[in-house]
């Protein structure tokens, strides 16, 4: 299943890390909080490619959603996923704040 996963760092640093993330047809995320050692997360998340079909993004609790393609997020407080990809590919640019 992580060959359905490609990710590219772009940008690293202690507070901001931004990510490219190509999520292939077959793939899904399970629930899950994310884990962090202190502090806050927060994810702000551009859909930049929708599949075709599935690969929905679901957040127990968004801070905003804006057509389900930019998506405000704390990671670390609530649990989320994304529905199995039916067709085609997920693109995401994703932007990590602690």
């Amino acid at each position: 299943m992580q060959d359905n996963v490609k990710t590219r760092i772009l940008f690293r640093s202690r507070r901001l890390n931004i990510y490219l993330v190509r999520y292939s047809e077959g793939h899904r995320v399970v629930p899950h909080v994310d884990m962090v050692s202190e502090g806050r997360l927060y994810k702000f998340n551009w859909v930049v490619v929708q599949p075709e079909a599935g690969g929905e993004f679901i957040c127990e609790k968004n801070i905003f959603n804006l057509f389900g393609r930019f998506i405000l997020f704390r990671p670390d407080l609530h649990q989320h996923q994304v529905t199995k990809i039916e067709r085609g590919n997920r693109w995401l640019l994703s932007f990590a704040v602690s």
